[in-house]
């Protein structure tokens, strides 16, 4: 990844917004173009230390000369943030900077009604795996942005994982669903697969490693492979087999059937969530 020429500033340093400072750092972007702002000294001296980073306790000073400003707050604190930040923006509205949303659940309607019109805004949905520089990220731009703020706020999401352009709110939704609350998905089914294990008569620490290995091998799998997962799946069941035994009470419990149900549950809230941010706004 080659580094523009320009300041970056992140508004919360928090654990995402840092993990992204630090890929951008690993993709050779310089120290120096990067500054963050947070109002928790703990969280400023922290930047400071791990990363090298100057921080600051002023949002606006932060951005007053950023060609990027990233935003990585809370939800419940992004309506007060981007307000204090709109008139600094406006002033600026000829040669705005790039504005990136890490905020969950905000859509790019409201973040254009608190932050102002005329910005090129990129709202992503990023998840935790980020923070190992192995997430995934949805990307939505509004109107204003083009071409090289396109690319750049890939490049930005790309250093922390899996960066993929989506066309609507609606869509962001789904993405949230699925990879946003996903790695809780896998969570959920290693416990239960470490549990089987105990009840079966494993020590914990054991069953626990077999699990981890197990899960991050299939993943590797599918990804060399490239084949569907229907097709691995079918590839490791041998007929009458232990595999097919276990694959039949999965299936008998409908388990495809509940993680559509439970998808559409997480979608479904993403939405309402995005709803009750823009009602907060008016």
């Amino acid at each position: 990844m080659t580094a523009p020429d320009q300041q970056l500033a992140l508004i919360g340093c928090g654990n995402m917004g840092c993990a992204l400072l630090g890929g951008l750092i690993r993709g050779g972007w310089q120290r120096a173009q990067l500054v963050g702002a947070d109002p928790d000294a703990a969280r400023r001296k922290a930047l400071e230390t791990q990363l090298g980073v100057r921080a600051l306790p002023d949002n606006i000073e932060a951005c007053r000369d950023a060609g990027v400003l990233v935003l990585a707050v809370k939800p419940q604190q992004i309506r007060q943030v981007a307000c204090a930040l709109a008139p600094c923006l406006e002033a600026r509205a000829e040669g705005g900077p790039l504005i990136v949303s890490l905020v969950a659940g905000i859509p790019l309607r409201a973040l254009e009604q608190w932050l102002g019109p005329g910005l090129a805004i990129v709202r992503t949905m990023p998840n935790t795996p980020c923070l190992l520089g192995r997430g995934a990220s949805g990307l939505l731009a509004n109107r204003q942005v083009g071409a090289p703020e396109r690319q750049l706020a890939e490049t930005l999401m790309q250093s922390v994982g899996l960066a993929l352009w989506f066309d609507s709110d609606a869509e962001l939704d789904a993405v949230c669903a699925i990879s946003g609350c996903g790695p809780a998905y896998f969570f959920l089914i290693m416990e239960a697969m470490e549990q089987a294990a105990v009840e079966m008569g494993l020590a914990a620490d054991k069953a626990r490693a077999l699990v981890l290995a197990t899960a991050e091998g299939a993943a590797l799998l599918a990804r060399e492979q490239g084949a569907a997962p229907g097709t691995l799946r079918q590839e490791v069941s041998s007929p009458g087999g232990c595999t097919e035994q276990a694959l039949g009470v999965l299936q008998e419990g409908q388990l495809q059937a509940l993680f559509s149900r439970a998808l559409r549950a997480a979608q479904a809230r993403a939405a309402q969530m995005a709803r009750e941010a823009e009602q907060a706004g008016q």
